[in-house]
Order: structure tokens, then C-alpha cells, then sequence
């Protein structure tokens, strides 16, 4: 471990109940080791501007949440998620293979991650319905998928910088670059490739974002789930409010999240905490960590200013 100032040293004890209890935000529904095989690449390079946003349990946790809010304001994505998986009677094995399918994407090992990737592509091409309007929808189409990536694209980048550390304009430009190998893999081949094509996407879907009882129900199932330990659950709203404070006004305001799902100072300044926090303290377990290992890296790599 390395004397820069900008890590948190904490007694063991602490540092392992903090890992616990940061697993606990999206922890996977089965064994995955980040570790091996040695010196294997992810699809994205360790000295990437991923690799350090997705290593923050916090930012990543309310980011999917947002990205999660967007989609379901398209009505195809929102009725292909809810008719075609088990979120509702089964949240949180639902919850936690999205998270690593989200962590082995962005630092499991090259050929792992690829297989991931294939398989969930394989699975969306039986995802075939119609929404409650009586519209079409196949979980394949390119500009589903192409969505599904923006929105968690913006979800992810805006948690990091609202509550964790403000990116630079490069930065940000970076996270484009390094994640459109990865949306054409998925198929998304209209994914935004810079901030101002996500800027045009979001304002040509003003026409296609709709209220839905979904989403509230999705907000109050996220509030309910044991994600987090019992006496930690109460927090659970508070990441929900955070996930909601972050999205685009217009859409807040289309989807019908009002002034209740607002964060007080109190709770904007715990979340800016955590999330800080978070981004200082090296967790042994995470996938960051191991990945780091596997590739030969210090355990402090993505926490060094």
C-alpha cells in the first residue's frame, strides 16, 4: 500500500465490515474470481477512466438505479424488462447478476467477459413482446440496445460526478471512446460516441419517455429488497432519492418523481460522504481489486491521485 494522502487508512476490522457491507451493494449472485486467469486484459485497459468510476460501490449502485429510472420511461425497454424477468417476485437475484454483468464487462478478463456478453445477447434474441400500448418491441433492436447503453452511460458517469469526483471535459469524452467497443459487442451500434450525440439522443426521445405505474413500483420494490444489511435498510430511499436527483429535470418531471423523492441537505451531504469515502478506501474484495491483482497491479492502483 502506497503513503498517498488521498487514501483512507482504517483499521482491519472496519476495512473488512466496510467491504462487507459494499458487496452488499452489488454482490454477485454467484462466485465470479476477477483474479484470474493472470496478466488477461479486460475489454477495458486498468488505466482507463472506467476502471476508477466503476470501482466506487456507491456511485455505481445510484447510477444503475438511474439508468434503470430512464429505461423505464421507454414503454418497449420497460415491458420487455418487466414481462420477460423475475425482478418482481425475485429483486435481488435480479439486481445482483446485473451488477456483475456490469463489473465483469468492465474488468473481467477479455474472453470471459466476451462469453458474458454472447450469452446475454443470445438471451435478449427470446425477449420478443408488446407493451401495454400494444407496441412491438424486441430486446435486440439496436435502438433499444442503443438506449439501454446511454442511459447507463449517463447513469454511472453523473453518480461518479455528482457525488463522488467531477470529471474533467477529457474525461468524460474518455468514457465514450473506451465504452463503444463494448456497446457494439452488445449490439447497441447507435450508442452516443460523444457527450453532445447523447445530448441529441435524450432530446430525441422527449416524444418516447411516458409515465408509468412501473416505476414506482420498481422505486417501492428497490426500497423493500434486503440489499443492505437490516439495520442499514433505511438508507436504501436515501440512494433511491440520490438516483433520482440526478436525472435530466424533464425527465423527473415526465415520470411524475416529485418533490418527495428530493434529497434534504442532510441526506445530499451523507450521500456526498459515502460516495467520497468510497473513492478513497481500497476494499481487498472488489472486483477493481482483484482485477488489479490479476493484472500485477498494487491493490492502491485505481485509488491514487
Amino acid at each position: 500500500m502506497s503513503d498517498d494522502p488521498s487514501l483512507i487508512a482504517v483499521p482491519k476490522l472496519l476495512q473488512r465490515q466496510i467491504d462487507s457491507f459494499a458487496r452488499s451493494l452489488l454482490q454477485p449472485v454467484r462466485t465470479f474470481d476477477f483474479s484470474s486467469p493472470p496478466f488477461e486484459p479486460a475489454l477495458v485497459p486498468a488505466q482507463s477512466v472506467s476502471w476508477r468510476v466503476f470501482k466506487n460501490p456507491v456511485s455505481v449502485f445510484i447510477g444503475g438505479v438511474t439508468a434503470v429510472l430512464l429505461e423505464f420511461g421507454e414503454p418497449r425497454v420497460r415491458d420487455g424488462v418487466w414481462q420477460h424477468s423475475r425482478f418482481r417476485t425475485d429483486p435481488l437475484t435480479r439486481l445482483r447478476r446485473t451488477g456483475l454483468a456490469a463489473m465483469i464487462t468492465v474488468y473481467g478478463p477479455r474472453s470471459k467477459a466476451e462469453a458474458m456478453i454472447a450469452g446475454v445477447v443470445r438471451r435478449h434474441d427470446r425477449v420478443v413482446g408488446r407493451t401495454r400500448e400494444g407496441e412491438p418491441y424486441h430486446a435486440n433492436d439496436p435502438t433499444l440496445l442503443s438506449w439501454v447503453q446511454a442511459t447507463a452511460g449517463f447513469g454511472f458517469t453523473q453518480a461518479y460526478q455528482a457525488y463522488a469526483t467531477r470529471l474533467t471535459t477529457s474525461e468524460r469524452r474518455s468514457l465514450f471512446v473506451e465504452s463503444a467497443p463494448i456497446a457494439r459487442l452488445y449490439g447497441a451500434v447507435g450508442a452516443p460516441s460523444s457527450p453532445e450525440e447523447l445530448d441529441g439522443l435524450f432530446e430525441a426521445m422527449r416524444t418516447r419517455i411516458v409515465p408509468s405505474p412501473i416505476v414506482f413500483e420498481f422505486l417501492e420494490i428497490m426500497r423493500r429488497a434486503p440489499i443492505l444489511p437490516a439495520p442499514a435498510r433505511p438508507l436504501q430511499r436515501v440512494l433511491l432519492k440520490a438516483a433520482v436527483e440526478i436525472l435530466p429535470p424533464w425527465v423527473r418531471e415526465r415520470l411524475g418523481l416529485e418533490e418527495r423523492w428530493s434529497l434534504n441537505a442532510f441526506e445530499r451531504a451523507f450521500i456526498h460522504t459515502m460516495a467520497r469515502t468510497a473513492d478513497r478506501l481500497v476494499l481487498p474484495s472488489s472486483p477493481a481489486v482483484q482485477s488489479c491483482r490479476r493484472l500485477g497491479l498494487p491493490d492502491d492502483y485505481l485509488y491514487r491521485r
